[in-house]
């Protein structure tokens, strides 16, 4: 799914490297006393650890054992609760080997954190984001002024587009610069994830980059799976032969897609939970009805969780999908949405009749505009 204008930030969870060791988390934030309460969590292995300390008088500690420097998210529960239950007072960090201090005069979003090189590295990325995260700000507040009227307009969301695009644009730049200044920092892993965006076209540059940094960067758990998936995106380039799957339809059949060679085939990937890819099915419908007579078909792959079965095909039949249907019902950990490298739904590859890829990411009329160029009349 596309992400908003608020979350355009964000790092992905579970940074981990090689080596195990165990930390201390511990500060003071002001005088809270119980019932105010801490809230710890981070993931080892996609395991989810969470942890709950109470204050005395401000003071608070937390121990545990990692394998490298992990992300984490930290929740301070106040004895009175904020006014906007959408407000928390939470900060993400890193935990690392050693000790960690916080210090804060009344909230953990205020805290100063010292004894950590990870978050001294993590500050100065966020530092240099600030002129973008203040361009996201705005540019939500201009959206949260429009009327609905104004909302609702092609004009009005093609400015925001172009603006997001704008604003994203000058945001790589600075994960650039941080990435080509900091080779040995494992932020600079984050750093590249987010230059990388959902489904990149400049491989090479990426395959660069991530070569460029140190070897214990590269060789850290997360640093192996951007591996992965870096290698994922270069078997699924333009003009590479998609690789091939088998996977159940709705009925528990098996579907493979060696099966449609002699067509022009969309690889579909999409999910009932996803509100873009519902947005975008009609269009994907109007395609598939235009052209379905003349060497062409889609495949589509839903990204559902395991219990969303029922749901899964209440959206199919809802929106009118009437093509093949395939999913494990694994989420995220969809089999094929990892062999592809899909970081984010909707998404898709029109692979040509000997199942080459000679296009991705057909959004709107694009898909409908490629298919009259390509197939024959």
């Amino acid at each position: 799914m596309r992400k908003t204008l608020l979350m355009a930030l964000l790092v992905s969870p579970g940074i981990l490297l090689a080596q195990k060791g165990n930390f201390v988390l511990k500060g003071k934030i002001g005088s809270l006393n119980d019932p105010a309460k801490l809230q710890l969590m981070y993931r080892i292995d996609g395991k989810e650890i969470r942890d709950s300390a109470t204050l005395k008088d401000g003071a608070f500690e937390f121990k545990g054992t990692i394998d490298g420097p992990t992300q984490a998210m930290m929740v301070l529960k106040h004895p009175t609760p904020s006014l906007n239950p959408r407000m928390r007072d939470a900060v993400i960090f890193y935990v690392e080997k050693g000790t960690i201090t916080f210090n804060s005069p009344d909230s953990l979003m205020k805290a100063t954190i010292k004894g950590s090189p990870v978050n001294d590295d993590d500050k100065r990325l966020k530092d240099a984001l600030k002129p973008v995260d203040n361009m996201y700000m705005a540019l939500n507040a201009e959206y949260m002024a429009a009327s609905e009227e104004d909302r609702n307009s092609p004009e009005f969301r093609e400015k925001i587009d172009e603006k997001v695009n704008t604003i994203r644009e000058e945001g790589k730049k600075l994960y650039l610069a941080f990435i080509k200044d900091n080779p040995k920092s494992i932020i600079s892993l984050d750093a590249l994830q987010q230059y990388s965006g959902g489904m990149p076209d400049r491989i090479g540059e990426l395959d660069t980059l991530f070569s460029g940094l140190a070897a214990n960067v590269k060789n850290s758990k997360k640093g192996q799976e951007f591996g992965k998936l870096l290698n994922s995106w270069k078997q699924t380039a333009i003009g590479a032969e998609a690789p091939l799957f088998t996977q159940n339809d709705t009925l528990g059949n098996p579907v493979s897609l060696k099966d449609f060679r002699g067509k022009y085939v969309l690889v579909d990937f999409w999910a009932s939970w996803c509100g873009p890819c519902r947005a975008e099915n009609p269009h994907v419908v109007s395609a598939f009805n235009k052209h379905k007579d003349n060497k062409f078909t889609i495949l589509s792959v839903s990204l559902d969780q395991p219990n969303g079965k029922e749901a899964w095909l209440k959206a199919i039949h809802k929106d009118g999908l009437t093509w093949t249907h395939v999913s494990d019902l694994k989420f995220w950990d969809n089999e094929v949405a990892k062999m592809y490298g899909i970081r984010g739904v909707p998404m898709n590859f029109l692979l040509d009749p000997d199942g080459k890829i000679v296009a991705k990411n057909l959004r709107g009329e694009e898909l409908d505009k490629r298919l009259t160029e390509i197939l024959p009349h």
